[in-house]
């Protein structure tokens, strides 16, 4: 890969909102140049031999910490996985002394999941090394962001004026906001749908369009992401039940053939199949969502790899 202008040597990765479109196009270009590593019988590379990442997760994952597990390996770096159930967490151990004790262990980067808006922010005050954020709370999820745009941009989509419907839990949701920052400032015509209890009240000043119609939301969508019903935060009787929000608000092949002939269907997941998308949608051709997975990978070598080398030149295997 030839060396490219870089500006995210160095950066911390926090949300969308501080990156350019410049910038979201370096990461997309250099995550191409990733998958094609991904897809080699080899497939490592040691240009981040000697690096060490630390990946602190306070919440669970799957796709999150596996995909950034391994982007590290694939680029050569040290990857350790810190979780909260077998760390000094469960004894009492504040965020702070957590970052400055794995700080002094010489790690380059922390990639952190936590459930409170603006730790990340806070991680990257008290820390020296590089900060991913892998999700805090409700406010932001890079990655995921990007994963979605280059998800999409390899399926043709372009973003200026596309009708992009974002539908389900937006209230508690990291994924809406990111997509919704990243795909205004690309000109998308953004839309949300869901129950009112599950809408922030100020969701319209994000300059999207709100519904509370599912049908009228997807009339003529390019894209709808759906999001995951969050039933680890449902407690408070949001909506009636798990049935009447399928009914109302799922996403079913009935309701997808509202929207435009080749519209994309993508979900951050776990999913709850039967709950907020059937199963047949889930499996459709016009579903994105494996591809999302496997470009979760891609995208989060390309972003470990720019903020810890400077862009400086691939190497690669013979």
């Amino acid at each position: 890969m030839a060396k490219a202008k870089n500006s995210l040597g160095g950066r911390d990765i926090l949300d969308l909102a501080s990156l350019s479109v410049e910038e979201y196009e370096l990461v997309l270009n250099t995550a191409a140049e990733m998958k094609r590593i991904m897809q080699r019988d080899i497939k490592k590379v040691p240009t981040l031999r000697g690096k060490s990442i630390i990946n602190l997760f306070y919440e669970p994952s799957t796709r999150t910490r596996t995909s950034f597990e391994l982007a590290g390996k694939y680029l050569g770096a040290d990857v350790v996985n810190i979780t909260t159930s077998s760390s000094s967490v469960v004894k009492g151990e504040c965020l702070r002394d957590t970052i400055l004790t794995v700080q002094s262990m010489r790690c380059d980067a922390i990639v952190m999941r936590h459930p409170v808006e603006g730790a990340a922010v806070y991680a990257a005050k008290v820390a020296k090394p590089i900060i991913i954020n892998a999700g805090d709370g409700a406010h932001a999820h890079p990655s995921q962001g990007l994963l979605d745009m280059f998800t999409l941009r390899e399926r043709g989509l372009q973003f200026k004026g596309a009708k992009m419907v974002i539908l389900g839990d937006i209230l508690y949701s990291r994924v809406a906001r990111s997509n919704i920052t990243a795909w205004k400032k690309l000109g998308a015509d953004v839309h949300v749908v869901g129950p009112k209890t599950l809408l922030p009240y100020d969701i319209a000043s994000l300059g999207v369009t709100v519904h509370d119609n599912v049908e009228e939301a997807i009339e003529g969508a390019q894209v709808i992401d759906v999001l995951r019903i969050q039933l680890e935060r449902q407690k408070s009787g949001l909506f009636p039940s798990p049935r009447e929000y399928a009914r109302v608000f799922g996403l079913s092949k009935k309701r997808l053939a509202l929207a435009a002939k080749d519209c994309i269907v993508m979900h951050p997941g776990p999913m709850n199949r039967g709950l907020e998308i059937s199963w047949d949608v889930g499996y459709c051709d016009q579903a994105a969502i494996r591809d999302e997975v496997q470009n979760g990978v891609a995208v989060r070598m390309a972003l470990i790899y720019l903020t810890l080398t400077g862009g400086k030149p691939i190497e690669t295997l013979n």
